[in-house]
């Protein structure tokens, strides 16, 4: 359903013809309470009310929403930009919402990508051989005057990586009594960790099992409405003290995952972000 400021059936009009006061804010209990009298005082009247008016406000207004899903994809994408800095379409769709919070890990590490694949790709066939070009089948305008930044290549980029990270200090640097001697360099430094938080990304982070699966919280609502239809309260009175629980047992498991989750991101943002200066080429 498409969101609104005002639903016509939580209005007073609706309040009349289903024949009791929908009010404002209640617990899960109160709510169920408050269907069950109003389905049993009046049930058609009731669907009328809840089913009914939301069809005919949804045919009514349906060109203006139109019309506001072209506005706000228009601001998302062009005005406020909300996939910037840039996040990648498959982490932030283009035109669609997302808080200030939730963009700072795609936003920063597809930054990161795009400087991998992009940037240091370049950089590998720009300091290399022709044969390099060849290699990594890159075509005439991603080097030279003309270059395009839009040519991409996650391999050159990793090998350039892996060149990096195994510069050490050597003579051209240092003299060979120097405590650093043949010690990696902080290019090399640079490198190992932006190969790691590239990887992490790219990878372990892909492959993390949703909480909502991992902790059982997806097949235990599942079996909620089962037995409940498609509505159900967390604090359902019907409830046995063994199924309350195992439903917070089930909660628990969740929020540790999520936390655990979190706790793993923000520790590979400070990461990344102690790591901005080496992001140059």
């Amino acid at each position: 359903m498409t969101q609104r400021k005002n639903y016509w059936s939580c209005s007073k009009f609706a309040d009349w013809i289903r024949g009791t006061v929908k009010g404002t804010a209640k617990t899960g209990s109160g709510w169920r309470e408050w269907e069950e009298n109003a389905k049993q005082k009046h049930p058609i009247r009731y669907w009328i009310a809840e089913e009914v008016l939301d069809v005919i406000q949804n045919v009514i207004f349906w060109p203006v929403d139109k019309i506001y899903d072209a506005k706000y994809y228009i601001n998302n994408r062009w005005v406020t930009e909300t996939h910037a800095l840039t996040a990648h379409p498959r982490d932030i769709r283009l035109g669609t919402w997302c808080d200030v919070g939730y963009r700072f890990l795609p936003c920063l590490f597809n930054e990161l990508v795009d400087f991998v694949e992009i940037e240091l790709a370049w950089r590998q066939i720009a300091c290399g051989i022709k044969e390099d070009r060849r290699k990594y089948g890159a075509p005439f305008w991603a080097t030279g005057r003309f270059r395009w930044r839009n040519w991409r290549s996650a391999q050159a980029g990793l090998d350039h990586l892996e060149w990096a990270s195994k510069l050490t200090f050597d003579e051209e640097w240092i003299a060979a009594d120097d405590p650093n001697y043949k010690k990696p360099t902080p290019q090399a430094l640079g490198a190992i960790e932006m190969r790691e938080l590239y990887k992490w990304w790219t990878e372990a982070y892909r492959k993390r099992p949703d909480p909502h699966e991992a902790s059982g919280w997806s097949a235990w609502c599942d079996r909620k409405r089962d037995k409940t239809g498609h509505k159900f309260w967390l604090d359902d009175e019907t409830e046995t003290a063994e199924e309350k629980a195992q439903g917070k047992l089930i909660m628990n498991i969740l929020h540790k995952i999520e936390e655990h989750y979190k706790a793993e991101e923000e520790a590979m943002m400070i990461r990344l972000i102690k790591i901005r200066e080496s992001l140059w080429t």
